[in-house]
């Protein structure tokens, strides 16, 4: 199995909300520029498995050859097909970024500049403000008819989530695996001519996948610390 309807959102970020709760997700409500049309990108920012932390990474300067066809993305949902390497993320094969960089964040704690949220909050704020265009891998759900979004109300609800890496799951989040279908985050400041990179995965993902995305070692014989040792 794999995501149904895996690809990516490009359009600019015109309002945020922070995560609350059990299943905490950070909420960004994203406009495309060209048909005036509203989505919400749900990034996850709590794991439903122990450990609850999620695991982060930023790059602050991003290069790859990955981002090159996405300005001649139009604006709106571009679904990904068959498993297409060309514009599709994948953690472990893509070598988008050193996974041992990756540090465990908390959604929410007391304290400035410590916890999820915030970190995700410190780029989308930029992004709002210098009214960059932001690229969201993830599964597409919507437009759902005859619903208003639940966060920002705007209708129909339309969106995209699972925006984490999308292989290595275990138990009820088997049937999500997959290759070139990761999710993660890419925000394009025209103006400087840079990129920023978000990626997110679960520490209960293991590093260590087939050609199907399924976990061929268990998480302790390949974490996001060892994955370039094995």
């Amino acid at each position: 199995m794999s995501l149904k309807n895996y690809g990516v959102l490009k359009g600019k970020p015109v309002d945020s909300m922070m995560g609350r709760g059990q299943n905490s997700h950070y909420q960004v409500l994203i406009k495309d520029d060209e048909e005036g049309i509203q989505y919400r990108i749900a990034i996850n920012i709590k794991s439903q498995s122990y450990p609850s932390e999620v695991l982060y990474f930023v790059g602050e300067d991003f290069h790859s050859e990955d981002i090159t066809k996405l300005p001649d993305l139009e604006f709106g949902f571009t679904p990904i097909k068959n498993n297409n390497p060309d514009i599709g993320l994948d953690y472990i094969r893509g070598n988008l970024f050193d996974p041992g960089k990756m540090i465990p964040l908390p959604a929410d704690v007391e304290g400035p500049d410590n916890d999820l949220n915030e970190k995700i909050q410190y780029y989308i704020k930029q992004a709002i403000d210098k009214k960059a265009i932001i690229y969201a891998f993830g599964e597409r759900w919507g437009p759902e008819q005859n619903k208003p979004d639940k966060y920002f109300g705007f209708l129909p609800g339309n969106g995209i989530h699972d925006i984490h890496m999308n292989q290595g799951n275990v138990g009820r989040w088997k049937n999500d695996n997959g290759i070139w279908q990761d999710g993660g985050i890419l925000i394009h400041f025209e103006q400087e001519k840079r990129w920023v990179a978000i990626f997110l995965a679960f520490q209960s993902q293991s590093w260590c996948t087939d050609e199907k995305g399924n976990a061929i070692k268990t998480v302790e014989e390949c974490s996001h610390k060892n994955v370039n040792n094995q």
